[in-house]
């Protein structure tokens, strides 16, 4: 999905001999589209006639060169190398053209002629936009009926504003750059303006122009010629660009969102956020709360996931759940509705107020109210288990290669709903290489279901196994109603001193294959292990026709590896009292 908007330009000379202002825009071509959209404006300073080409080659260097930027790179990044470079270019340009004006006596023989340019750029990217800014040329926003002024002139306070100018571009290395930054919607109109016309047009005027027309080159045109009837002396130049459709969003716009967005209050029932009437708080952690709502404009329930309100300077907090909103995103947009089964569709808000995600609401239960709640005398059906099993190994699957760990598969955050499809709920600390650092760095998961490789010291990096290990708990777990190495409280560490009872022990109508199937997945050694989701799946389908083998009982030596310094200190000891025993009371 790309950009739609509707761009619009106008560029004068006015009152002046030369135009030295320049203007241009560029979409991106297909394999680049994940850039954005780059608009810039530039507006020469006549000091011995290099302003022109000043301005012509900033916005050329930058809006050419920005697409060869990768698309890992931050925007802000983007734009200062590229000045940084297009102004250095220019500084040591004018110190060549100052050096060569000089004679041998070092008097000077000519007016070198100084390059500068102020500059005022534009990026739509995905649901954000970035403005670059140096000089007093100006970037506006029109919203909601609203005209804002984005940036501040760099100028003195004086008639001449050319020579009152406090940056530009080619005036000192380095440069000092303005970044600005904000959420994207349909509907906004941008404006850069050279100051010709915002000079001559105050911004009552401007905004009337902007409102009074819908085509954004007939826009430019009004504005242009409005600013040359009031009587502006200088080169006239507007750039309108109208968002009537955005791209796909990106994890850098939700982030962007996270941060800028204010964490909404304790909202109560019957209360609205944006378009969501509160029908039901479900959580309240103390870190996140979870509200059941309405959607007043579909009437369908959702789900709203909110930071608490003690959390709103959680900058961490604040990441954590842009990139589980981020992922849920991309988790809809990749899978198609036949193949999304198994997860929670996440809905963007549309002009969000507050920081919050909205999913689909589904009412059922989790796999541990149902295990909370099963009689013991009616244990699960086997069929059943199986079953579930096989879709959420599926979707695990799927999550494993979009290049997402969840690390925190358990059966709280697997929810069987009243259609009777099993779902994988909660990517709040899952990673997927865009994560934060803390993040990445936290050892997350519950211990009784993390693997024993995050025991070891120092711990190995969870990975699809990691998912795979917990879901093979989870799934031992069902069908016994017991933990395969007991229960282990977040304050210990992992115990693994004994190989897990058989399931088939516990319950006598565990098939053998299922037996060994469910023993290969929560087995000590993890090359004993499934490698892959697929590999789990495959052996579920098969079932009896083609079981897993056994596997081999662990050694003591493996399962507790100071087992034999234990064995030696205590034939040690043993000795030594013989010893005692002897030297002391038997006859010499």
């Amino acid at each position: 999905m790309t950009f739609d908007v509707d761009i619009g330009h106008r560029s004068e000379r006015g009152k002046r001999e030369h135009n030295e202002d320049f203007v241009a825009v560029q979409q991106p071509q297909p394999h680049e589209e994940a850039l954005g959209w780059i608009a810039a404006l530039a507006d020469g300073v006549s000091t011995g006639g290099g302003g022109a080409m000043a301005a012509q080659t900033t916005v050329k260097s930058l809006v050419q060169d920005y697409f060869g930027a990768p698309a890992t790179w931050d925007t802000t990044v983007a734009l200062e190398r590229l000045i940084s470079a297009q102004n250095a270019w220019l500084v040591g340009h004018n110190k060549r053209r100052a050096a060569l004006s000089r004679g041998p006596d070092g008097q000077r023989v000519r007016e070198p002629g100084s390059a500068m340019s102020t500059l005022t750029a534009l990026v739509l990217r995905g649901h954000s936009y970035t403005v670059a800014h140096v000089g007093d040329s100006r970037a506006w926003l029109l919203r909601d009926g609203e005209l804002i002024q984005l940036t501040q002139d760099h100028a003195l306070d004086v008639l001449d504003f050319h020579s009152g100018l406090t940056r530009a571009i080619g005036l000192d290395d380095p440069v000092r750059i303005d970044f600005f930054q904000g959420v994207l919607r349909v509907g906004d109109v941008f404006l850069l303006t050279s100051d010709g016309v915002h000079g001559a047009l105050k911004q009552p005027r401007l905004q009337a122009l902007l409102l009074g027309q819908e085509q954004a080159q007939v826009t430019s045109d009004a504005l242009v010629g409005a600013a040359l009837a009031a009587g502006s002396r200088d080169n006239c130049t507007a750039l309108v660009l109208r968002v009537r459709g955005l791209a796909a969003g990106r994890y850098d716009d939700v982030l962007l969102a996270g941060r800028h967005l204010p964490v909404p209050p304790r909202l109560r029932v019957g209360q609205t956020l944006d378009q969501y009437a509160i029908t039901a708080l479900v959580a309240d952690t103390g870190v996140h709360r979870l509200y059941q709502a309405r959607d007043l404009q579909s009437r369908e329930l959702v789900a709203l996931k909110t930071l608490h309100e003690s959390r709103a300077s959680d900058h961490d907090e604040r990441a954590m759940l842009a990139h589980e909103a981020w992922l849920g995103l991309r988790l809809t947009e990749r899978l198609a509705a036949t193949e999304s089964a198994g997860f929670v569709r996440l809905r963007e808000a549309v002009r969000p107020s507050a920081f919050y995600a909205v999913f689909d609401w589904h009412t059922g239960q989790t796999l541990e109210q149902l295990i909370e709640r099963r009689d013991p005398g009616h244990p699960v059906p086997l069929s059943e288990v199986v079953r579930g099993a096989l879709t959420i190994a599926r979707a695990l699957g799927k999550l494993h290669r979009a290049g997402v760990v969840h690390r925190d598969i358990k059966p709280g955050n697997l929810h069987l709903g009243e259609d009777g499809q099993w779902r994988i709920l909660d990517l709040g600390v899952a990673v997927s290489g865009r994560e934060p650092q803390s993040q990445r760095s936290l050892h997350a998961g519950t211990p009784s279901y993390m693997n024993p490789e995050q025991w070891a010291d120092p711990p190995e990096p969870v990975d699809a196994r990691s998912d795979l290990y917990a879901l093979g708990v989870t799934l031992y777990q069902w069908v016994t109603a017991r933990l395969p190495y007991g229960e282990v409280e977040p304050y210990q560490s992992g115990r693994f001193r004994r190989d897990p009872t058989p399931p088939s022990r516990l319950r006598p109508d565990v098939p053998i294959w299922l037996d060994h199937l469910l023993l290969k997945a929560v087995a000590r050694d993890a090359r004993l292990r499934f490698e892959t989701a697929e590999e789990l799946v495959l052996a579920l389908e098969r079932g009896a026709s083609r079981p897993v083998s056994a596997l081999p009982a662990t050694p003591l030596a493996l399962r507790d590896p100071a087992v034999l310094w234990k064995v030696a200190t205590i034939v040690s000891i043993l000795f030594n009292l013989l010893l005692i025993f002897w030297l002391l009371f038997l006859p010499r």
